[in-house]
């Protein structure tokens, strides 16, 4: 499959209608050789909720953002609690349909990688071993001042010791794994440093505000540059971190297919893009291909509690 690429923006009204149709992404797993692109809308299922697709937290929630946490010791102590709380969400997580077909397409060799934009760990959880976290994982920490990264389930251990009875009721949980408090809520939650050298502690993920590092973004792009062609699963797109390597395929002439349920930002770019529920889709498609997609998870999800 060839396809013409198209650079230019067109606005989400202009943009081709999704269809049923899972032909194309079986096609694509048949040819192998197929990269990943996940996004959040991949996890939903599992009950981790998305900012951006239907219901999605962006509105009414505002992240919390690279500088806001490194300028001051309160939001600090606001992103801490509610991310402590927010983790036991995290936790309770399992993989769902949609991470197991991931994990049934690799291990039949039908993948050359998966790029997640997600920092649930789920991927992995549920057997993928071939997986760039682009944002980064829950399931670690590290020190902006040693740069020594750590366990997320160690740290959460000293968190409990520290702030024993902690336990208010959180409005939701966002897909950062950030819960929604008040001020009042979140009192005065003790922070804790590093153990190494009493430096800040912060999770080993992309805030925004924050940029993903050059050398992960090279190696994702080595995998387009590698890759026969591109399947995105449950991502919008509209931050660059992931269209991008939409783009690059396209510009070298590469298939790309999305499964999303909405118009996404990179539907100008693709073959076609699927408008089902990323679990039904991807187990519809293995069983087109006769595989078969494990029925539990084979493992705890990385960002376990």
């Amino acid at each position: 499959m060839r396809m013409r690429p198209t650079l230019n923006w067109i606005p989400a009204g202009d943009l081709p209608p999704g269809t049923t149709d899972l032909g194309p992404v079986a096609d694509l797993l048949r040819a192998g050789g197929v990269l990943v692109l996940s996004g959040a809308g991949i996890s939903t299922e599992s009950g981790i909720p998305d900012y951006r697709g239907e219901g999605g937290s962006l509105g009414r929630h505002t992240p919390m953002t690279y500088q806001d946490f490194t300028a001051s010791a309160q939001a600090r102590r606001r992103y801490w609690a509610r991310s402590h709380l927010g983790w036991r969400t995290f936790g309770r997580a399992r993989p769902n349909a949609g991470h197991r077909a991931v994990a049934a397409f690799e291990r039949h060799g039908l993948l050359s990688g998966v790029i997640s934009q997600n920092v649930d760990g789920l991927h992995q959880a549920a057997g993928s071993e071939d997986v760039v976290e682009l944002h980064g994982s829950l399931s670690r920490v590290v020190c902006l001042s040693c740069g020594a990264v750590g366990s997320r389930r160690a740290l959460a251990l000293r968190l409990e010791e520290a702030n024993a009875g902690f336990a208010p009721t959180a409005a939701a949980v966002n897909p950062d794994g950030d819960a929604d408090l008040t001020d009042a809520q979140v009192g005065d939650f003790r922070v804790l440093p590093c153990l190494i050298c009493g430096g800040v502690l912060k999770p080993d993920v992309v805030f925004f505000g924050e940029t993903v590092p050059a050398p992960r973004v090279e190696q994702c792009r080595r995998l387009v540059r590698e890759a026969r062609s591109l399947l995105v699963l449950g991502s919008t797109l509209t931050v660059m971190s992931g269209l991008r390597f939409v783009r690059q395929a396209a510009q070298a002439a590469k298939p790309v297919v999305i499964v999303n349920r909405d118009p996404t930002r990179g539907d100008q770019h693709a073959l076609t893009r699927v408008a089902l529920p990323l679990g039904a889709a991807l187990t519809g498609v293995a069983d087109r291909l006769h595989l078969r997609v494990d029925a539990e998870p084979a493992a705890e999800a990385a960002g376990g509690a």
